[in-house]
């Protein structure tokens, strides 16, 4: 670890904090070094909650409590907005629970992600979150269920939490490596790389990332790797004004991770 390459990346990334519309809240672990910021602070989770179900769900996996072969029907009521694809295929649509878990994290389908919750269970998603030792993370309600909502029930996380889930996909040892392998398979293939990843050599540097967006609400956390050496990060950005603003500053944090992992790693 370079530490003038450090102390400069750091304050490119307070730059970013201090010229960023919103509440941005961040922790990024590098080699040697972390950098922090209100990343004990909860959050609206929006679509990052899809970590610890993408994590109960390979342990049940594992357990063999869940078949990730099982033939799950996706009836029309149980089809919501927003992201995803299954809400629209045909009326009588069917596929796997890996299918579900799949879809959950590459397209961050709403659908899938209810029907896994369904399966698997609310309390077990929570339980999860505490053999992890998440501190701000809470699954309270499915994803587009407005009326929750209203009622004052939300999804939440925070940064630290987020890396926690990644740092346990990456490399815990509660999970199998057939089941870490997947978990990563299905971040890598991420569709949604506009913000952390837009502006990252993907060439050269591994990406494995989830976003998360509500009005108001940007977020993303990614693993990014080269050769031996990597960096977990997660920003969380809520009270936007514009939405574009927020992926732009997730763009910048992670152009300058870029420059830093090319320039330290690759140098």
């Amino acid at each position: 670890m370079d530490a003038v390459k450090v102390k400069a990346l750091e304050d490119k990334i307070q730059r970013v904090i201090d010229e960023g519309q919103g509440r941005l809240s961040l922790a990024i672990e590098l080699p040697g070094h972390s950098i922090k910021n209100n990343g004990d602070i909860q959050y609206s989770a929006a679509s990052l909650i899809k970590l610890p179900i993408l994590l109960e769900g390979f342990r049940q996996i594992q357990n063999g409590k869940l078949n990730p072969n099982e033939i799950i029907s996706v009836p029309p009521a149980e089809k919501v907005g927003g992201a995803g694809v299954l809400s629209h295929l045909s009326h009588h649509s069917k596929v796997t629970i890996h299918d579900l878990l799949t879809l959950m994290i590459i397209v961050s389908d709403n659908t899938a992600t209810n029907l896994i919750i369904e399966r698997i269970g609310m309390t077990a998603v929570n339980e999860m979150c505490k053999r992890l030792g998440l501190k701000q993370t809470r699954l309270n309600r499915k994803l587009m269920d407005f009326d929750a909502m209203q009622s004052g029930f939300d999804n939440h996380m925070s940064a630290f939490d987020a890396l926690t889930c990644l740092k346990a996909i990456d490399k815990s040892e509660m999970f199998h490596t057939k089941s870490r392998e997947s978990m990563l398979w299905m971040l890598h293939h991420q569709q949604f790389c506009q913000k952390l990843p837009a502006k990252i050599n993907r060439e050269h540097i591994y990406v494995a990332n989830k976003t998360g967006e509500l009005p108001g609400v940007e977020h993303d956390c990614a693993i990014l790797r080269y050769k031996e050496h990597t960096i977990y990060a997660a920003v969380l950005i809520d009270g936007l004004k514009d939405k574009g603003a927020g992926s732009e500053v997730l763009a910048r944090i992670g152009e300058y991770l870029n420059e830093y992992m090319m320039e330290d790693f690759l140098g």
